[in-house]
């Protein structure tokens, strides 16, 4: 490991480290990246699918994106980066607006102290720290701003990066997650909430005086919220969900399709 402060750049380059290589850059120096420990990388795929879900963002997030620049003399991979880029191969250029670190046992806080300088130095607005020791919380990094702590129960923002706000539990807690996450896909295809698609079809089927009206929106309702969770649903499955005949059964379906990893799923 390099030692702080530095007095001279390092001699590698971003262009010397492959894709998949065990190593970061820091003003040309090779820092080493070791694998994530179970509750670490846990919380950053919670985190990731967050963050991805945000209606402004719309998937543009990335977990352990390689960042380069300063003529290639540094190259990080913050755990998390939330920016405007297109998926392809290589590095990418630009400084994210936010990045998400996770700290756990072992961080090296004089190693995280610098990433986040240089992060800040080239233009990244915002660094949240995900304490995973000790109270979960959240140091915020803001440039130009005292670092401030957000406990578990508190929220984050991100003005100009992500509409809603974020709970910190959420970037911990795989069913914290789950809420955030469906709540910001179904913003993203034009709806508040479950309940909300729930009551249109139910207002669909009342409004054509029939029960058969009901059961076809109870139906186009849990291919919205599976559509809007991104859960993949073949020909076949679409047609059991539309045949079926049971309303309370489509209204169970509809509250498992909040929740269920796949299609089989939610119909067992």
């Amino acid at each position: 490991m390099p030692t702080y402060p530095r007095t001279a750049p390092g001699p590698f380059r971003a262009d010397q480290i492959r894709d998949g290589d065990e190593y970061e850059l820091s003003d040309g120096h090779a820092i080493r990246c070791v694998p994530a420990g179970i509750r670490h990388g846990s919380a950053q795929l919670d985190g990731g699918r967050v963050l991805a879900s945000d209606p402004a963002v719309r998937g543009r997030v990335g977990i352990d994106i390689g960042v380069a620049w300063n003529n290639d003399k540094n190259l990080r991979a913050p755990d998390l980066v939330v920016g405007d880029f297109e998926r392809g191969p290589g590095w990418l250029r630009s400084v994210p607006p936010l990045a998400v670190e996770y700290a756990d046992t072992g961080q090296d806080e004089a190693e995280l102290a610098a990433k986040i300088s240089e992060l800040h130095a080239a233009g990244t607005r915002l660094v949240w720290v995900v304490r995973l020791t000790g109270p979960v919380r959240v140091d915020v990094h803001t440039r130009g701003e005292p670092m401030r702590t957000v406990g578990i129960d508190g929220e984050l923002t991100a003005p100009g990066v992500l509409q809603n706000p974020v709970p910190v539990r959420a970037l911990v807690d795989p069913d914290a997650a789950d809420a955030v996450s469906l709540r910001n896909l179904l913003q993203a295809h034009g709806y508040g909430s479950i309940e909300e698609i729930a009551a249109e079809g139910k207002a669909e089927g009342k409004a054509e005086g029939k029960v058969e009206g009901e059961k076809e929106a109870l139906a186009r309702s849990i291919l919205t919220v599976l559509g809007a969770r991104g859960i993949a649903v073949s020909a076949a499955q679409a047609q059991q969900i539309r045949d079926c005949s049971d309303p309370q059964r489509l209204e169970l379906w509809l509250r498992r399709a909040v929740t269920a990893a796949t299609v089989d799923a939610l119909l067992d």
